[in-house]
């Protein structure tokens, strides 16, 4: 006959051996901290014109002058949605030393972007991207990815896969302190 709470007190004497709690460290970091590779590119950034998902035109040229971070996404990519907080929260803090972004969404239609960006409250400029727009830029293989462009119009830095907030501090600020 079985004593109630045996079962329990089997599952209490399991502790995690070292390399349990090294693994799951492990996933929890790779969570908040996504791997991204970030490639160094030095070359003029093409003359990229998008519509914004209210009908506004926005050429990358209006932000020459300021740093630029050219997002490509999509609402249905779970990494986009993963780092955009980050975003939004980076260019509320950034944006009146002269921080910018684009978020040019790789969905098939504006609305579904509209809605989500409307009801997740996030206030930087998005807008459908366009054939060739990524190609222009460096290749966009895969989501997320963004080119940092500087205030001279160059493409600084490519970025396969996740920003977060410390990568965008690491990357954007020294090029916010250049003249």
């Amino acid at each position: 006959m079985k004593v109630k709470g045996e079962g329990w007190r089997k599952w209490a004497r399991l502790k995690p051996d070292w390399l349990t709690l090294v693994l799951f460290g492990l996933i929890a970091y790779v969570w908040f901290r996504p791997p991204a590779w970030v490639s160094d590119e030095n070359r003029t950034a093409p003359a990229i014109k998008a519509t914004s998902l209210d009908g506004r035109p926005i050429p990358l040229e209006q932000w020459r002058g300021k740093v630029v971070l050219v997002n490509f996404w999509a609402t249905w990519c779970p990494y986009c949605r993963h780092e955009m907080p980050a975003m939004e929260r980076f260019y509320r803090d950034y944006r009146a030393q002269g921080f910018e972004i684009l978020a040019l969404s790789q969905d098939d239609a504006p609305e579904p972007v509209r809605r989500f960006m409307e009801k997740e409250g996030y206030h930087f400029p998005a807008a459908m991207a366009e054939a060739g727009q990524a190609d222009s830029l460096g290749g966009a293989s895969r989501l997320p990815t963004s080119f940092l462009i500087d205030r001279q119009g160059r493409v600084r830095y490519k970025i396969s896969g996740q920003v977060h907030y410390a990568r965008l501090e690491n990357l954007v600020k020294p090029l916010l302190a250049e003249k």
